[in-house]
């Protein structure tokens, strides 16, 4: 059997294990920002992530279901797709997928912080003007230890003063800097310098008002 016919197979094959968990309530509550899917069962986060991982990791068939326009398919493909060949010369058609705040978290939770290049991933749409890559990147440095660096504590602020009136930015700016201020002593004053020199714009204003109460804890 060609690859191409045996992806078919394993879509159809995931499709039928997610309509039959399909809730049509669900889907037509569902609240993120960004656009909507073509198709969306309702299937609910964790069901889906069952479903996926229950899959061996395969790369290609994770890049076919990544571009089918539904939901359940689309966050699927995540869980299936192998970090270790995800590279920044790959990232455009990864990048093309994250069409709202839900494929964003997932992207971070499943893939990105397991990648080898984060590093490399997270620079580039971290200083994106797309507000989804930057939210994509910030979200997953919050889950790993690189997030902790000083670097990276800066490339946040640079991301919360560009999108000054992005709520979702300023939330997982906050995932961020408050993970580099418990995990990393080295950056407290790098997190405490950074708050202080930012302006008055609503993102700006969300993430120093959830530090202020997030330092006092730890120390």
């Amino acid at each position: 059997m060609c690859m191409a016919s045996d992806n078919t197979q394993r879509m159809i094959s995931l499709l039928g294990a997610m309509r039959k968990q399909m809730n049509g309530a669900v889907a037509n509550t569902m609240r993120y920002y960004g656009a909507d899917y073509g198709l969306n069962y309702g299937v609910s986060l964790p069901t889906i992530r069952s479903i996926a991982q229950a899959e061996e990791r395969n790369h290609q068939l994770a890049l076919y279901l990544y571009k089918q326009q539904v939901r359940e398919l689309r966050l699927a493909a995540l869980h299936i797709a192998d970090p270790t060949l995800l590279t920044p010369d790959s990232l455009d058609v990864w990048a093309e997928g994250i069409i709202n705040s839900e494929v964003a978290e997932e992207m971070a939770f499943a893939l990105l912080r397991y990648a080898d290049s984060l590093p490399k991933i997270f620079a580039e749409w971290a200083s994106s003007d797309n507000e989804l890559l930057a939210y994509a990147a910030l979200r997953s440095a919050a889950a790993t230890a690189f997030g902790r660096e000083v670097e990276v504590v800066a490339q946040t602020i640079e991301a919360v003063d560009r999108f000054h009136s992005s709520r979702i930015i300023a939330q997982a700016a906050v995932a961020v800097l408050a993970a580099a201020y418990e995990h990393n002593p080295e950056a407290r004053h790098a997190v405490e310098q950074a708050i202080s020199g930012l302006n008055d714009s609503l993102s700006a204003s969300y993430v120093k008002e959830e530090m202020a109460w997030r330092m006092e804890l730890v120390q």
